[in-house]
């Protein structure tokens, strides 16, 4: 049995979308600047798909032998918007540069609350590690059983 039209048509128009939306679409190829901060665009991708088509008898030749004829069409429609820039500083620390406007859900406030959240949780590891460090040190101003 041969194929049926649609499904090139389909194959054809999904090759196209997957042509122009990729990885690098959504999560955009990191920029370093001059003093090695690294700024990552972050886009939101939206697209649409629509195919279809009909057999239908041929005006020419009606007989029940002839081949039906197949008439069908399809598309896509792309959207790419900016949502936001990833910044990582030179010492690590991460923040997001929003474009749009404030986040309308509680779900987008807390996504853009993550790397502030990372970056206090990492200095407050860092700061506990510190102390522990000059805990561990010897002082010299305290004294010892040996002294009294």
């Amino acid at each position: 049995m041969n194929e049926h039209p649609i499904s090139n048509l389909m194959t054809q128009t999904m090759a196209k979308i997957k042509e122009m939306v990729d990885v690098d679409t959504i999560i955009g190829t990191p920029i370093t600047t001059a003093d090695g901060t690294t700024v990552i665009p972050v886009s939101k991708v939206t697209f649409g798909f629509a195919s279809g088509g009909s057999d239908f008898m041929p005006k020419h030749g009606s007989s029940s032998q002839a081949p039906l004829a197949f008439g069908g069409g399809g598309g896509a429609g792309v959207t790419v918007s900016p949502v936001c820039f990833l910044i990582i500083a030179r010492d690590g620390s991460a923040n997001i540069l929003g474009v749009n406007a404030q986040a309308s859900t509680t779900v987008d406030r807390l996504v853009e609350m993550i790397p502030g959240a990372i970056n206090k949780v990492s200095s407050f590891i860092e700061g506990y590690k510190g102390k522990a460090d000059i805990a561990g040190q010897p002082n010299n101003s305290t004294t010892s059983p040996d002294d009294e």
